[in-house]
């Protein structure tokens, strides 16, 4: 009688990191009283804190493809950490070959530990890794302390592997704060080592 081969063990999830993120310690220690003193707050809950960072990804080439959408949703989980959602078509557009409800695009929103590990990644490893960087701009604010970032390659994060790449696909990046102007969310991201243009 044959032996029975043992069952072939599944590779361990990677464990989540331990302890605080590295950006959320550096808000805590660093930025809060450097914003308490520029702005002359008198309560710690005054200053204002990353909310959210909602990540998103257009599919219009390729919105009948469903390999490729594929591809593009499992780069973008591989970025964030999370599993993103399709955002549907609302109304049909004859010219663009498109009826509602229809896959147009991926989206991902980020919150806690997930959001200052991506804001990390995206600041210290990702931005530095753009052909001819010199910052971002500081005018993308929509005067309710919102920060909108365009992203021309998914290739500038670490996780993506070059050869891998069918195309390359933009995104656009929203950090959502809690400051009331966008003066305060820009001392509050270029604290945070957001790097402005100068």
């Amino acid at each position: 009688m044959a032996e029975k081969k043992p069952a072939k063990k599944e590779a361990p999830a990677p464990a989540a990191p331990v302890g605080p993120s590295r950006v959320r310690v550096q808000y805590e220690t660093e930025v809060v009283p450097y914003l308490m003193k520029k702005f002359n707050y008198s309560s710690v809950m005054q200053c204002p804190k990353l909310e959210k960072i909602v990540i998103n990804t257009g599919l219009g080439d390729i919105k009948d493809n469903q390999k490729a959408m594929q591809t593009v949703e499992k780069e973008l989980m591989l970025i964030t950490g999370q599993k993103p959602i399709y955002r549907k078509a609302t109304k049909s557009v004859a010219n663009f070959k498109l009826r509602e409800g229809m896959n147009i695009g991926l989206k991902v929103t980020l919150r806690g530990r997930r959001m200052y590990d991506f804001y990390d990644k995206l600041v210290s490893i990702a931005l530095p890794r753009v052909r001819d960087f010199r910052g971002v701009s500081d005018k993308a604010f929509d005067g309710r302390g919102n920060y909108a970032l365009g992203l021309k390659e998914q290739l500038i994060f670490p996780e993506i592997t070059y050869d891998q790449v069918e195309n390359i696909r933009g995104m656009d990046v929203v950090i959502v704060t809690t400051a009331k102007t966008d003066e305060e969310a820009r001392e509050l991201l270029k604290a945070l080592g957001m790097p402005f243009k100068k």
